[in-house]
């Protein structure tokens, strides 16, 4: 069986369905995150969006990190992250 790509579908605030590659799970404070890549932009540049993963029986849900403190916490651990990557 080939490895397939995890592609995850969100719904946007339109109702629009959007395609997304799962290409990192962290955890920051006991709490994962996903970083996703727009399937469908490849124009974009490398734009990666985070959100925040819970887990709902087996299920995994992706929810947008609404609290602004949260977000800038998780984007500057991924930047040190890909810091020490580089080195």
């Amino acid at each position: 069986m080939a490895d397939e790509d995890q592609i995850i579908e969100t719904v946007d605030e339109n109702g629009n369905v959007i395609k997304f590659e799962l290409f990192d799970i962290v955890e920051v404070d006991e709490q994962e995150y996903a970083l996703l890549l727009p399937v469908e932009e490849e124009e974009e540049g490398d734009e990666v969006v985070l959100m925040r993963l819970s887990k709902d029986g087996d299920e995994y849900l992706f929810e947008t990190i609404d609290d602004d403190e949260e977000f800038d916490k998780v984007a500057t651990y991924v930047e040190n992250m890909e810091d020490e990557d580089e080195e």
